[in-house]
């Protein structure tokens, strides 16, 4: 991404490495340039180095490029790093959307460049950088396409959201409001309702599950701006989500429900209520996250007005395949289905070990 400088013709630009714990001291300068402008999705914000260093324990790195003592680039990179899957820089993990943000095309090199530089330094497999637009360098010779984010402009009201939704969603809406839900908005306090319907349908995915350390990282780093909601049907928690509140852009990079409700709409319920959240924020976007075009949670988002706009991932391959350890590689079809047989808690005592791993 591209962000204008109040001058068209940078002086000499140098660039930084910074570790985590050479972090803190930046993070301001850093997060003023990251989060300019009228719209910022909460997803671009540099703290999110601090949340992955926290909840998935991985070394993390912000490539800074500065002119005059002024930031012009910034590019957030983890390393992810086990034994069962291997090396890895990726920018970021977890999140749908992120990479390289940068005063003109010459600082977007040199950020490519020195990043390139840093996954040979660690000898890893591969440098993954989540762009939406790709970007001109010889270092990024692959890309993956396959899916691409769903993306509702919201209007200024409740009513007027409601006037935009066809008949069928409606009565859909309408039969989960029937049913007496119980929704609940917080932060910590709801971690754990949240983590038991997440992992319980995680498991029923065949997906391994985040740890509880990823979710308590994101509501500290961000109180204001990260929110759990619950639904319960009397005292059982039944769907969760997690919303991010960034500048007039909400998104929703988690949300879950249990698969034996499904007659009854509570998912229908709980987007709805997600929506109208976004809008009582003051929020003109609401980001459903990534789907495969013509999938089921592709035409799940679609019903609610949601369009498709491009998901770019860009690589620069050391060893192996682009798409190699994507969970919804065809090669783990039959390990898929032995973890849909694990017992929840035994889901939950080995799923965080193994997702971190995964870039």
């Amino acid at each position: 991404m591209i962000r204008p400088m109040t001058s068209t013709d940078l002086p000499a630009v140098t660039v930084w490495v910074l570790p985590h714990a050479r972090l803190a001291a930046r993070l301001p300068d850093l997060t003023a340039f990251a989060m300019a402008g009228d719209t910022a999705p909460l997803s671009r914000h540099p703290a999110w180095l601090n949340v992955l260093h926290a909840g998935l324990k991985q070394d993390v790195f912000a490539i800074e490029a500065r002119s005059h003592g002024e930031t012009c680039g910034f590019l957030p990179l983890a390393f992810v790093n086990t034994l069962l899957f291997g090396r890895f820089l990726v920018s970021l993990p977890y999140l749908n959307s992120n990479g390289v943000i940068a005063a003109s095309p010459d600082v977007q090199s040199a950020l490519i460049d020195r990043a390139a530089d840093l996954a040979d330094e660690l000898d890893v497999r591969h440098l993954e950088l989540r762009h939406e637009t790709p970007l001109e360098h010889p270092a990024l010779e692959g890309t993956m396409a396959s899916k691409v984010h769903m993306r509702l402009a919201l209007p200024a009201s409740k009513d007027a959201l409601w006037n935009e939704f066809g008949s069928k969603l409606r009565n859909q809406v309408r039969k989960g409001e029937k049913n007496g839900f119980d929704l609940a908005w917080g932060g910590i306090e709801l971690l754990e309702p949240f983590y038991a319907v997440l992992s319980e349908n995680m498991r029923d995915l065949g997906t391994p599950v985040y740890g509880r350390d990823l979710f308590r990282a994101i509501l500290n780093a961000f109180p204001r701006d990260a929110e759990i909601a619950v639904v319960r049907a009397g005292e059982k928690p039944i769907a969760c989500a997690l919303l991010l509140h960034g500048r007039r852009w909400t998104e929703v990079p988690t949300a879950s429900s249990l698969r034996e409700y499904n007659s009854t709409c509570v998912n229908m319920f709980l987007y709805r209520q997600l929506l109208d959240r976004a809008i009582e924020r003051g929020q003109s976007l609401f980001d459903f996250g990534r789907s495969t075009v013509g999938g089921p949670t592709y035409k799940f988002k679609a019903q609610w007005g949601a369009e498709p706009t491009a998901a770019t991932w860009q690589y620069s391959m050391r060893t192996g395949e682009i798409g190699a350890m994507r969970p919804d590689n065809p090669r783990y079809g039959r390990m898929i289905c032995l973890w849909q047989k694990l017992p929840v808690r035994l889901t939950q005592y080995l799923g965080p070990s193994i997702v971190r791993g995964i870039p």
